[in-house]
């Protein structure tokens, strides 16, 4: 039977087992004890919910190959079949590969030759230090979080307002991957920055997490609303760190996997006390600082008052929540009160540490509460739930409980989870092909014993997510070419074996970035409010109010790394959308890579590329004379990161002779071998 027929029938026998009269579907929805009681003990025993155990390293014939644990791994897999992994990509492809993938950004002619005329034998290891010690890595890696998280500069539905300073999420997520910030404590600010003890700016602005999704200013039915708020926390949650599909359960018991309503209502539970500023529909952001400095700056605010000054007295100075603001006074103290030289963030609060009760709701609507349901963790995970933290003076610190056993050992999956994302972003697919997914209903691993070995390496190493870069940069396993080898392809043709290195397109924010280096425009400016690329007007012309929803254009600013572009729900610049962008609603796991005329047309006909065609033509003037072969050299090595061949030089001479070196410039551009790295 074929691999994929295999995999449907198995799925579909498992569904047909789960759906079966002793499923979970014979709970009733007011009794509670019976979800969790029909949960059995083979459904417990799927590979993702097993505890990590560290495998030996298998033995392997070509022993001079397997230069780190990896190369092992991956070797015994071809080893076993009879087969070879490919040989190893020249050096200029490689120095390519390995800067797009780690910082986004090409080498420059000056890196390309130190890099080739250093034949030391460390020269990989140093430069993979190198590259993952640069503030780009944190730009190239923190957009991979950003699309995890559904990041976008506004709300979306129909009047799409500014989320005001979310910008700051985005810097934080920068500055946590440049700093290395352990994988543990990063889960822990995310989830439930503002009830750690040292709570402070940064933890609080990555509490901005929950917020993070589309927002309806005017909803039909503010109930419903309400859970649909909820619903994204908690979908969003199980997705990212878990890897499991829990969002399912809100209206019937997941039809496949061993997820329960309970469970769904659960997590609901931890993220219910959770409120969100605004004044009508506008929405607020909130003082990022630590309860300390807000105290203080209650107690000056109250003197003033006292003194005469007429400011009015917030509510942030209430010992039930710090971040509290009686709504009128906000916006003028905002403006001119003593908390208007604080840092702000977009992030939720909590009023208050009572909280009403979280019910089931019947077939998901709000009109039909059910049974009261405490918050915790899916029960398929656990022998037990967590124990709970108490409240403290300031919030439930349920989203700390929940985030505490996300981050430890008893929890199987977060470190899986995101071992598998790291090796996806460096290999195109993850040794799980569905890392959002693993459910029954996923991928397995293709590698079970590899994933295993990387997730006990990795939280032992402090759950350091650049230790893991350099062990997967520096394996033989990722230095192979995309070499095809007709006989493998024909009996494994998705690579599931690893025998050779993906071919894959850069993604649209590393196309952008490489065609304003080689230009020479790009501003390295790092941080702050979101720049605004240009938009064509046609493209605005259809929105209601074509004057107002878009920046007017300004080059240099523009010309920063496209991290920092305004990411307008409504209105996506059309080259990042028609480039395959992340769907900014939800969180997105892996890229769409579509190929469609479009494309081409934008690439080729599009107001940017050439602009950076012509910058990038002046830019060769300059450096390179009037000399057309000192000219082509020195395009080549700015776009392509090599030298022309002999024929290719031919070609090219022969197209100045008729072009300007403007048009040479723009076909570069649109060079396959320009947006697919080898």
């Amino acid at each position: 039977m074929p691999r994929a027929r295999q995999r449907w029938f198995s799925r579909s026998l498992s569904a047909l087992l789960f759906l079966a009269p002793t499923s979970i579907f014979a709970a009733g929805p007011n009794d509670l004890a019976s979800y969790d009681a029909l949960i059995k003990p083979e459904q417990r025993k799927h590979w993702a919910f097993q505890p990590v155990r560290k495998p030996a390293l298998p033995a392997v014939k070509n022993t001079t190959w397997a230069q780190n644990p990896i190369d092992a791994f991956t070797l015994a897999k071809l080893e076993a079949k009879g087969w070879n992994p490919a040989t190893p990509v020249g050096a200029r492809a490689f120095l390519r590969r390995i800067y797009a993938d780690v910082t986004g950004l090409p080498p420059t002619p000056q890196e390309q030759e130190a890099f080739l005329r250093n034949d030391a034998p460390q020269a990989v290891e140093k430069l993979v230090d190198d590259l993952l010690a640069r503030p780009s890595y944190g730009e190239r890696w923190g957009r991979h979080w950003l699309d995890l998280v559904r990041y976008a500069d506004t709300n979306g539905y129909e009047r799409d307002g500014a989320k005001p300073n979310v910008w700051r999420y985005r810097d934080y997520v920068i500055r946590s991957f440049n700093a290395d910030k352990p994988f543990d404590r990063f889960v822990l600010e995310q989830l439930a920055g503002d009830e750690l003890p040292d709570a402070d700016t940064d933890t609080l602005i990555a509490s901005g997490f929950c917020r993070l999704g589309p927002w309806d200013d005017e909803p039909a039915d503010v109930n419903e609303d309400r859970f649909d708020q909820l619903d994204d926390m908690a979908s969003t949650t199980s997705l990212v760190f878990l890897g499991l599909t829990l969002g399912c359960p809100r209206c019937h018991n997941h039809k496949f996997e061993p997820l329960t309503m309970h469970d769904y209502y659960r997590m609901v539970a931890v993220f219910d006390p959770l409120k969100r500023p605004q004044l009508g529909r506008q929405e607020l952001d909130l003082p990022a600082t630590s309860r300390q400095r807000l105290a203080v700056s209650a107690s000056r605010e109250a003197a003033e008052r006292l003194a005469g000054i007429g400011y009015p007295l917030l509510g942030s100075g209430s010992l039930a929540s710090p971040w509290l603001t009686s709504l009128a006074a906000w916006q003028v103290a905002r403006r001119r009160g003593p908390l208007a030289d604080l840092p702000h963030g977009y992030f939720l609060h909590e009023s208050s540490i009572q909280v009403p009760a979280t019910h089931l709701l019947i077939r998901g609507k709000a009109t039909r509460p059910g049974p009261v349901v405490e918050p915790g963790v899916p029960a398929v995970l656990v022998s037990h739930q967590p124990r709970l933290l108490p409240p403290d003076r300031y919030t439930t610190r349920r989203r700390l409980s929940l985030a505490r056993w996300l981050a430890s050992p008893d929890n199987p999956l977060t470190a899986r989870v995101l071992v598998n994302r790291v090796w996806q972003f460096h290999f195109g697919e993850g040794l799980v092909r569905t890392p959002s997914d693993f459910g029954v209903m996923g991928d397995p691993p293709t590698h079970p014993e590899l994933l295993d070995w990387l997730t006990d390496y990795f939280v032992k190493e402090g759950w350091s997510i650049k230790k893991l870069h350099r062990l997967i940069l520096t394996s033989n396993t990722y230095r192979m070419s995309k070499k095809w080898n007709a006989a493998y392809g024909a009996k494994d043709p998705e690579d599931r074996l690893l025998w050779r290195f993906p071919y894959r397109r850069l993604e649209v924010e590393v196309l952008r970035d490489s065609m304003l280096a080689a230009s020479g425009r790009l501003n390295l400016k790092m941080y702050g409010p979101s720049m605004y690329p240009q938009v064509p007007k046609e493209a605005l012309e259809g929105n209601s109010d074509p004057d107002k929803v878009w920046q007017p254009f300004e080059e240099k600013e523009a010309s920063r790394r496209t991290i920092y572009a305004f990411l307008k729900r409504s209105l996506i610049v059309p080259m990042l959308e028609v480039l395959d962008l992340c769907d900014t609603n939800r969180s997105s796991a892996r890229r769409a890579v579509t190929t469609v005329a479009p494309q081409a047309l934008s690439l080729f006909n599009g107001a940017f590329v050439n602009q950076q065609a012509h910058h990038l033509a002046a830019r060769l003037v300059r450096e390179a004379g009037d000399d057309p072969g000192k000219q082509i050299e020195r395009a080549y090595l700015l776009v392509l990161c090599r030298p022309p061949t002999r024929s290719e030089r031919e070609a090219t001479e022969q197209f100045l002779r008729r072009e300007s070196l403007q048009q040479l410039c723009r076909v570069l551009f649109n060079l396959n071998e320009f947006a697919y790295v080898d």
